[in-house]
């Protein structure tokens, strides 16, 4: 192995940092799923209460993704991940605290601000940290691990709900965070991105615009998708996004320049994500219900039966980081998704009637190798497409992506499962909420086709594809 290919002591820690901040965040998307009947009579919430204990997080994390990620371009990746770390611990810590429900809505609320400042750093100070030839390795690993926590929310909070109390679902971030934040000051060095002044007029209207979207999608469901307010949070949400477009244009230090969607491997791999988060969040939303509905399993036994699936992240993800870098982005995102749309309609088509468990298994295997081997490569297509320097606000962006599309899948799939029935007909709106599922992972695929094909093997080849600062700024 080549010094160039040796992963160094500071690289490793960063890597396992960084990590550590993704998998606290990426856990608390979903874990209190597990928890919410627990919640309900503890606390004696009503079902929209329920609702904004998780939409709460969302909309705040959301939001704050790309201003997060300028700031930390800004003032500095490593304080702003670390300042966003110190804050999700301590709203986790209120967050086990609360004694009624808007308090707790309220402590969610901030934790997902905490969240919108870790996550983009987190990546920025990951590409920032390995040269190209690396960085698929490391995004690898990266992925695979935050992947996990994602899917592993629901068995994770169960668990602890049954062994212990939902309080301890918040509890477990606090003497991790406590460890973590002053192990970032010490061993993570600093970096920052092109010098530029903060666009506060751009920070402003990409946060109301990313908050009346997700505001819209949220409350589709229980509102009605054609009720006054949610058709009124779209138009506000588009008519705000389109002033943010004509905005940044015209401002002389935008904070999104517009030419970064000139480039195809960036607009494509942030498609692509948006496309794969939706039909990963939408499945693990129903899979785990399925399996208590159709087998009598516990929130903590279906997270174990859904292992085929979940396990596949921390085996193959590391492999297809290192593919990355020998064969580029495309082909693993494209193989990748049709895996995972393939695996999706074989779901869907063994559990329409009995079924019985071990059915599941291969096609759980399947679409959990494709996702493993495509969320490494959308991410470096979309934060690998830009200059170093713009790493910070490439990851905001692709991290909003994610969000949205993550957001965007459960309300969609929720609509299908309830045109079908609902719950008084679950397995014939599971079947169909899984085709959907399907039909999202193929949209992702086709839209990793227009990832700029390159094979990467040195430095030389990645500095080819990217544009130079000069034309992005």
């Amino acid at each position: 192995m080549s010094s160039k290919e040796r992963t160094t002591a500071e690289q490793r820690r960063v890597l396992g940092l960084t990590s550590i901040g993704s998998v606290m965040v990426a856990l608390d998307v979903l874990v209190v799923a597990a928890a919410l009947t627990t919640i309900r009579q503890d606390l004696g919430a009503s079902i929209e209460q329920l609702e904004w204990t998780v939409n709460a997080y969302s909309l705040s994390f959301a939001m704050l993704l790309v201003t997060a990620a300028a700031i930390g371009d800004r003032w500095g990746r490593r304080r702003t991940f670390a300042a966003g770390l110190a804050v999700f611990t301590v709203a986790s810590a209120a967050c086990a605290m609360a004694t009624s429900v808007p308090l707790l809505i309220a402590a969610r609320t901030v934790q997902g601000i905490g969240a919108a400042f870790v996550m983009p750093l987190a990546m920025s100070l990951l590409g920032a940290a390995f040269p190209p030839e690396r960085r698929g390795w490391a995004i690898g690993v990266f992925s695979g691990l935050t992947g996990l926590a994602v899917l592993g929310g629901p068995m994770i909070g169960g668990a602890v709900t049954e062994g212990l109390a939902w309080q301890w679902i918040f509890w477990i971030n606090v003497p991790v965070g406590l460890l973590a934040v002053p192990l970032v000051r010490r061993w993570i060095p600093e970096s920052r991105g092109a010098a530029r002044r903060l666009d506060p007029g751009g920070a402003t209207l990409i946060t109301l615009a990313v908050l009346g979207l997700v505001w819209g999608v949220v409350r589709g469901t229980a509102a009605g998708w054609d009720s006054p307010e949610v058709i009124g949070s779209f138009v506000l949400g588009g008519l705000l996004l389109l002033g943010f477009l004509a905005w940044e244009r015209r401002a002389p230090q935008p904070m999104v320049p517009p030419a970064f969607f000139r480039s195809r491997a960036f607009s494509a791999g942030n498609a692509a994500g948006f496309f794969l988060t939706a039909a990963l969040f939408g499945a693990v939303f129903f899979l785990a219900q399925f399996m208590q509905a159709a087998f009598g399993s516990g929130p903590m036994k279906a997270g174990l039966q859904l292992l085929p699936w979940t396990a596949t992240l921390f085996l193959v993800a590391p492999i297809a980081g290192r593919l990355v870098d020998r064969i580029g982005e495309r082909p693993l995102v494209v193989t990748g998704l049709a895996g995972q749309a393939v695996g999706m309609f074989w779901i869907s088509q063994v559990s329409g009637g009995t079924v019985h468990y071990s059915e599941l298994v291969p096609p759980l295997i399947v679409a959990g190798c494709g996702v493993s081997m495509a969320m490494p490569a959308t991410q470096s297509a979309a934060i690998g497409a830009l200059p170093r320097e713009a790493v910070g606000i490439a990851s905001g962006i692709y991290s909003m992506m994610r969000q949205l599309g993550g957001v965007v899948g459960v309300a969609v799939l929720a609509a299908v499962f309830a045109a079908a029935g609902g719950y008084e007909s679950f397995a014939t709106g599971f079947t169909r909420a899984l085709a959907v599922c399907g039909v999202l992972s193929l949209l992702g695929a086709l839209a990793g086709v227009g990832i700029t094909t390159r094979r990467r093997t040195g430095p030389g080849a990645q500095v080819a594809r990217q544009e130079p600062v000069e034309e992005l700024s």
